[in-house]
């Protein structure tokens, strides 16, 4: 949205990351990061059918994971993700083995918020999420404007961290872990695409439009 201020210095930052990563000449080759701009269906018929890992880490509770990540699971995406909004029924169908489950449920996030969430206190007690936050607020990635990106780093700590991000964070990396092991076995790996595919049949368009015809729009199949 054109008055989002915080997105659009998220997106700001991501650049800064990726103006980094792809001009380190030890990356090369290895790792790159780029921000697709203007993503549309169009894009996405390019972008899901390539994808390895659908990442879907919204905070539990907020039913911010939508029906993105079951196009991705749909064409053979692996999901690492929260317990948030439509995750949770594709892990019904595919079952725990086959995502990657990480972070605090809905009722561990309001449980965290009712008892006094300290950011702060999370960020001091793990050093490399404190380095991480010293290297974005003191401008690693925005030379030009050290200070450009310290909003980001008050959000996310003397503001509160309304979305727990840093609670989650040392899980998140754990389930990263997980990810990078289970990668190199590329045999595994391929096995538990297929099943993600092949458990995600409750989520095809056949049944979507099946279920609307039936019970909202009052019209029946008729024979051929």
């Amino acid at each position: 949205a054109p008055g989002y201020a915080q997105a659009k210095l998220i997106i700001r930052l991501i650049h800064g990351v990726a103006d980094v990563v792809n001009h380190d000449p030890a990356m090369a080759g290895r790792l790159s990061v780029a921000f697709v701009p203007d993503y549309s269906v169009s894009t996405a018929e390019r972008i899901v059918p390539a994808c390895d890992l659908s990442e879907q880490i919204s905070t539990a509770g907020t039913e911010a994971s939508g029906t993105g990540n079951m196009k991705l699971a749909l064409n053979g995406a692996l999901t690492i993700g929260t317990l948030d909004g439509a995750n949770i029924e594709m892990l019904d169908e595919v079952g725990a083995d086959n995502m990657f489950i990480f972070g605090l449920n809905a009722a561990e996030v309001a449980a965290t918020h009712a008892g006094g969430y300290d950011p702060c206190g999370i960020r001091d007690a793990n050093p490399d999420l404190r380095r991480a936050l010293e290297m974005i607020g003191d401008g690693y990635f925005s030379p030009d404007a050290p200070g450009r990106f310290a909003p980001i780093v008050d959000a996310l700590t003397t503001n509160g961290d309304r979305y727990l991000l840093l609670a989650d964070y040392a899980a998140y990396i754990a389930c990263q872990d997980r990810v990078d092991a289970l990668y190199q076995d590329q045999d595994d790996w391929s096995r538990r695409a297929m099943l993600n595919v092949a458990g995600m049949g409750l989520f095809s368009s056949d049944r979507a439009v099946m279920e609307y015809a039936e019970k909202i729009w009052n019209v029946r199949r008729q024979p051929r």
